[in-house]
């Protein structure tokens, strides 16, 4: 169900986005559509054997609040809330990995800048706010990896986005491992070989044989599989090899889609699903046979391109939370606002 949460006094909101590669942070003045200012931290925060680090977030988060409060003419932190009114931080792993995060954050960040409302979510449910708002929808977030998120607004409901080794089907890693299998198979003389692929591995990673050298050491695997995702989308006007790897992959987006997608309420309104993510960058050589697959397996659904990001989705829930508007469904992983005050519990 919804949070129901009292309205907080606070001129500004904080998003934060956590990932692979940084830490973002939106300063945003309540009732603004657009952030007052933004941070970047390039640093990933850590992830260790109790998941991710908070000491490590809040080492970077909180020195890019005073830069950001200072930005926006406020000359320090604030004491007793009477600047921030919320903060939303949203993080890849913060379903699996964000217990700590869960149990330190909230005292934390109170003590530190006076704030007592406070959203935990899951990247992808950042990326369902900031490219559906609070309305019952799907969204398919693409990049490196690959995961679907749906709601009615009483639930949440997930598909894939388990990693490059269990699923992320679809996804930049599972496209580039793909096309260089076809690659390998080429040089090897097997048959679902790609001669034009082999060229690109060789243009980008040199000779074929030395490959697995490059890769299998690497503790970025996913990226680095994820980097040759673009030379199969380049192949694919002349090369039915790589064109069938991208069908195969709109093939695994439109399932994922399809398990999360909301049944047509009583208005008979057709399932809205967004599509945001890098991964989406490709443009036509994944986007034509993605739109067939969506059209094939989700006919009652209406495609719309994301309208933001996962920080202006943390930066929405933020508000949301901080005008008592937050209709998006609690979770204990996906989306948890650790409650303060009488007869308000952690939820």
């Amino acid at each position: 169900m919804a949070a129901a949460v009292t309205a907080a006094a606070g001129r500004y909101v904080l998003g934060v986005d956590s990932g692979g590669s940084g830490l973002r942070v939106a300063l945003g003045a309540v009732g603004a559509e657009k952030p007052t200012a933004t941070a970047v931290c390039p640093e990933p925060v850590r992830t260790g054997p109790a998941g991710i680090d908070a000491g490590h977030l809040l080492e970077q988060l909180l020195p890019a609040v005073d830069d950001l409060l200072a930005q926006a003419g406020e000359q320090e932190r604030p004491a007793g809330g009477a600047t921030l009114a919320a903060v939303a931080i949203g993080a890849a792993g913060m379903a699996t990995l964000g217990g700590q995060l869960r149990a330190e954050l909230p005292a934390a960040l109170e003590r530190a800048l006076g704030v007592r409302l406070l959203a935990l979510a899951a990247d992808a449910v950042t990326a369902y706010a900031g490219a559906v708002g609070q309305r019952p929808g799907a969204v398919v977030a693409g990049g490196t990896g690959m995961i679907a998120m749906g709601t009615d607004l009483t639930s949440w409901r997930r598909a894939d986005g388990w990693g490059h080794l269990l699923g992320d089907s679809g996804g930049g890693a599972w496209i580039g491992r793909a096309g260089l299998d076809a690659a390998m198979r080429a040089h090897d003389g097997r048959r679902g070989g790609s001669a034009a692929l082999l060229a690109r591995l060789q243009a980008v990673f040199g000779p074929p044989a030395d490959l697995p050298g490059l890769l299998y050491p690497r503790t970025d695997r996913p990226a680095m599989l994820a980097s040759f995702a673009p030379e199969v989308a380049a192949c694919a006007g002349d090369d039915p090899v790589a064109a069938g790897i991208l069908r195969d992959a709109a093939g695994h987006i439109a399932e994922a889609a399809a398990a999360v997608c909301p049944s047509p309420g009583t208005d008979d309104e057709p399932c809205e699903v967004a599509l945001t993510g890098g991964l989406f960058r490709m443009g036509d050589p994944l986007l034509v046979p993605l739109r067939q697959e969506l059209a094939r397996q989700l006919p009652q659904a209406r495609t719309v391109p994301g309208s933001g990001d996962p920080l202006t989705g943390s930066l929405r829930i933020a508000e949301a939370l901080a005008t008592g508007d937050l209709r998006l469904p609690l979770h204990p992983t996906l989306l948890c606002v650790p409650a303060y005050g009488p007869g308000q519990g952690r939820q």
